[in-house]
This record gives structure tokens, C-alpha cells and sequence, in this order.
């Protein structure tokens, strides 16, 4: 059976995450896109919150952990968004996208960022 997906994309965070001293003590921020895999087929059917995945509930815990944790790696913080995701019933699979708004570089770089997928089965 094909999973269905509930897109978030554009949420934005301050969080500590880098590698440069100053990014250890100076929250920056980031922007995070979510592909949540999952059958909403019940959803779909009864059109009933409490059958699918609640993305309010979901974006609040994201935010809450990012905010609340502190990371070297964007791939350690896109594990940590991806583990949230997937504690979450119906979540089968998810795609997390973390992008550093400031990457501090001296070129030109809108962003830097990270892709990961990962699976409830691991």
C-alpha cells in the first residue's frame, strides 16, 4: 500500500546548533520542512482529527525539542526532528530537511542544510 503525506514546510526556529564557539552560546535560525508518511486512509474516510496526524501537535513538539536541545550537527538536530516525527501514531516514514539561515561563511550562501529520511522500522 502507497503511504500518503502530510507536508510541513517552513517552520522556523532559533536553536543552538554549530560546530564555532559562537554558535554554542548564540541561538540562530532555522528553517525546517517535514514529509510525514503515513496511511490517512481513516482520515480520509471519517474526516476526523483524531484519525490522521495532528501537524499542530506535531510542529509544537518539533519546536519545543529544537529549542530545547543543543546540537553540533544540523545531522544530529534533523535525527532528533526525525525521532519526534516518528513517535508519532500513524507515522511510517518521515523527510527532514533542516537549512542553517545564517551558515557563517565568508562566500555568499543563502543556506546550508541537511536532507535525511528515515523509517519507523528503523
Amino acid at each position: 500500500m502507497a503511504l500518503d503525506v502530510i507536508e510541513l514546510r517552513g517552520l522556523t526556529v532559533a536553536a543552538l546548533c554549530g560546530a564555532l564557539p559562537e554558535e554554542r552560546v548564540r541561538r540562530q535560525p532555522f528553517e525546517i520542512d517535514v514529509d510525514v508518511h503515513a496511511d490517512l486512509s481513516a482520515a480520509c474516510a471519517s474526516d476526523e482529527l483524531d484519525d490522521t496526524i495532528d501537524y499542530g501537535a506535531l510542529t509544537a513538539g518539533i519546536a519545543s525539542m529544537a529549542e530545547g536541545e543543543q546540537f553540533t550537527l544540523l545531522e544530529r538536530l534533523a535525527e532528533r526532528i526525525a525521532e519526534v516525527v516518528l513517535a508519532a501514531p500513524r507515522a511510517e516514514k518521515v523527510e527532514v530537511v533542516v537549512r542553517k539561515m545564517r551558515p557563517p561563511v565568508p562566500e555568499h550562501l543563502a543556506t546550508s542544510g541537511v536532507r535525511i529520511v528515515r523509517s519507523s522500522g528503523g
